[in-house]
């Protein structure tokens, strides 16, 4: 008999896959399409590559800033299509984590279609496999939400608009989070003509404050129209331009048009199909398996992790619960899944990224210092004609210690991850600050605001402070 049988080879489930083996049980992974899931193959990776080739244009036309002569850059979407099949070919093929699989002797069935649940420990899939095992691990991952609304169809997701065969002359996209605001960034690179619609106050509702306010700014000062508390939707229908959206807000009713409209409001669980009832396994409204904290359903056999279980839906974190599941699902429910530090960020123009608590979070249980080192005054950005932009760090008065960082600009990614390290570290601010970063960088510029954060709690934070005054 298999021991443990993993449904879905997205990060959660290949990470699952790959521990429970490395622990010693005889384990298949099924997975209704290919390896790797939404995050390689509809996610993170097309997405990056559509990004940074939006970052190719907008680099080009700083050229002539720096000397270089070369004519307006031209897209080839066809092109760029084919590039993205490339690299995501080629992520699959070189997947060091695949050749674990393989190597830890994973029996791993690709393309076998919609699982489901016979009893608790019997899997079916739409191809005919019919697998067995003491532990089922579900790492199904989640889908972008339906919508009751009248023409609801007559809209796309972010999956078909990342998958056009040519760029829409204009765009209409709903939603306010990481993907939304990804797919109306690139879009509007490529030349859409993109209105951004978010119900709620503001975008980016679980980003801090000033991020939000930032990247908002940027995009009007691109020319993206960015309509907030805009209302209720009433009806999708056909329009001379391609879609309609007519929506009401204080009894008033109004309406926006595109050639495409993308809805990006909402993750659900992808598992209106597991049959889960059959297991005993209980799921929320949404579908979203529940789990206690050690991530084991109401099936003591059955472990879920990743998107599946509704908690923090990003890649760092489906790896983290993957192993922690396959762990317990081996070894027994002995290791609680503890919360970490929370990370975010979003390939834009401008990037944004976030580590640890926001300054509203924050102020909740501690009293707080705020740094904040803007880019139009930093050596690196001015250098690279990438001035937009700013690092913020939240600081624990009474510790010293970095709470959390918020950076809006050029390689903010890149700055946010090495806060994150510092912030899980428990690094004091002073301590950052003495770190001997590389001049000039992006990444300096947290050393910058860990040392401009030191004195306003009048630390010695030496040279680093120094130098902090002077750039």
């Amino acid at each position: 008999m298999t021991d443990v049988v993993v449904v879905g080879a997205g990060p959660a489930g290949a990470i699952a896959a790959l521990r429970a083996a490395d622990l010693g049980a005889r384990t298949v992974l099924v997975t209704s399409s290919a390896f790797g899931g939404m995050a390689a193959n509809d996610g993170p990776v097309p997405v990056r590559t559509l990004a940074y080739a939006a970052r190719l244009s907008r680099e080009a036309r700083q050229l002539d800033q720096y000397g270089i002569a070369v004519g307006e850059p031209l897209l080839d979407y066809s092109r760029l299509l084919a590039r993205v099949r490339e690299v995501l070919g080629d992520v699959v093929a070189h997947s060091a984590l695949r050749e674990q699989i393989d190597s830890a002797g994973v029996t791993v069935y690709e393309e076998a279609g919609n699982a489901s649940f016979a009893d608790p420990h019997t899997i079916i899939t739409e191809r005919g496999l019919r697998l067995h095992a003491e532990k089922i691990i579900i790492c199904t991952g989640g889908v972008g939400r339906r919508d009751p609304t009248p023409g609801f169809e007559l809209t796309s997701t972010h999956s078909s608009a990342l998958a056009l065969t040519e760029v829409p002359p204009s765009m209409l996209v709903v939603g306010g989070g990481a993907t939304a605001v990804q797919v109306a960034s690139i879009f509007k690179a490529f030349g859409s003509q993109v209105h951004l619609f978010e119900r709620g106050p503001r975008i980016l509702s679980t980003e801090d404050a000033e991020v939000a306010s930032a990247v908002t700014a940027a995009f009007r000062e691109a020319g993206m129209i960015v309509r907030e508390n805009f209302g209720d939707i009433e009806s999708f229908e056909k329009a001379s331009t391609g879609v309609r959206m007519n929506f009401r807000k204080d009894g008033k009713r109004d309406c926006a048009e595109a050639a495409l409209i993308v809805m990006a409001t909402g993750w659900v669980a992808d598992t209106a199909k597991l049959n889960l009832s059959a297991a005993g396994v209980l799921s929320d409204h949404r579908g979203f398996v529940k789990v206690d904290p050690y991530l084991r359903t109401s099936a003591s056999n059955i472990f879920a992790a990743g998107d599946v279980t509704g908690q923090l839906m990003l890649v760092p974190h489906a790896v983290q619960q993957g192993f922690l599941a396959a762990s317990n699902a081996i070894l027994g429910p002995t290791t609680r899944l503890e919360e970490g530090v929370n990370t975010s960020a979003g390939f834009t123009d401008p990037e944004y990224a976030s580590a640890g608590l926001t300054e509203a979070k924050a102020r909740e249980t501690h009293d707080i210092v705020i740094s904040i080192i803007h880019f139009d005054s930093t050596i690196r950005t001015i250098i690279d004609g990438r001035k937009v932009g700013f690092c913020k760090l939240i600081v624990d008065r009474p510790t010293a210690k970095i709470l959390g960082c918020h950076v809006v600009g050029e390689r903010a990614v890149e700055i946010a991850q090495v806060a994150a390290i510092a912030i899980s570290a428990e690094m004091r601010v002073d301590d950052l600050a003495r770190v001997p970063l590389a001049f000039p960088t992006y990444t300096g510029n947290l050393a910058y605001a860990a040392a401009a954060a030191g004195r306003q709690l009048d630390l010695q934070v030496g040279w680093a402070g120094d130098a902090a005054s002077r750039y």
